[in-house]
C-alpha cells in the first residue's frame, strides 16, 4: 500500500457545496447546513465519523476472523459530541460495535476492539490524542451466511 493517499474536493457552487473524490471512486457530496450551505451532502465531521467507524469496524472484523471466529454481521455506530465554541470539533466520540457471530465470545470482541484502538486503526490513532473516544460492544449469536 502506498504511503500517500490523495483526494480532491472541488467547489460545485457559489455556497460551500463540494464534490469529494478519491481515485476512480464515485464522487460524494459534501455541504454544510443552511445558511452557510444548502444541506445537500455530508458534513465534513460526519465523514470523519464514517471514517472512524469504517476503519475500526474493518480492523475488528479482520481481527475476529484471524481468531478463527465467524463474523455474520458487524455494524459500528459513531456519535460525536461537539464543542460549544469554535472550532466546533468533537470533544467526545462514542463507538458502539454491534457484532453478530455464532462462535465469538464477548472477550474476543473486546480484545479486537482494544487492538483496533491501540494498534491497527490509523483513524483512531490520529483522533485519540485530542478526542475522548469511548466504545461499547453488543454481541448477538447468529450464523454466518454461506
Amino acid at each position: 500500500m502506498s504511503a500517500v493517499l490523495e483526494v480532491t474536493a472541488t467547489l460545485d457552487n457559489a455556497k460551500v457545496h463540494f464534490s469529494g473524490q478519491a481515485g476512480d471512486n464515485p464522487a460524494i457530496a459534501i455541504d454544510y447546513t443552511p445558511p452557510l450551505g444548502d444541506g445537500a451532502g455530508y458534513l465534513p465531521l460526519e465523514l470523519l465519523l464514517v471514517s472512524l467507524a469504517a476503519c475500526s469496524g474493518a480492523t475488528v472484523a479482520s481481527l475476529l476472523r484471524r481468531m478463527k471466529k465467524d463474523v455474520a454481521g458487524l455494524r459500528v455506530q459513531a456519535r460525536g459530541l461537539r464543542r460549544e465554541a469554535h472550532p466546533l470539533s468533537f470533544h467526545t466520540i462514542q463507538l458502539d460495535f454491534h457484532v453478530t457471530s455464532a462462535d465469538a465470545a464477548e472477550a474476543d470482541v473486546l480484545k479486537a476492539v482494544q487492538l483496533s484502538e491501540e494498534t491497527y486503526c490509523p483513524v483512531w490513532a490520529m483522533l485519540k490524542a485530542s478526542v475522548t473516544i469511548q466504545s461499547s460492544v453488543q454481541l448477538s449469536a447468529g450464523q454466518l451466511a454461506r
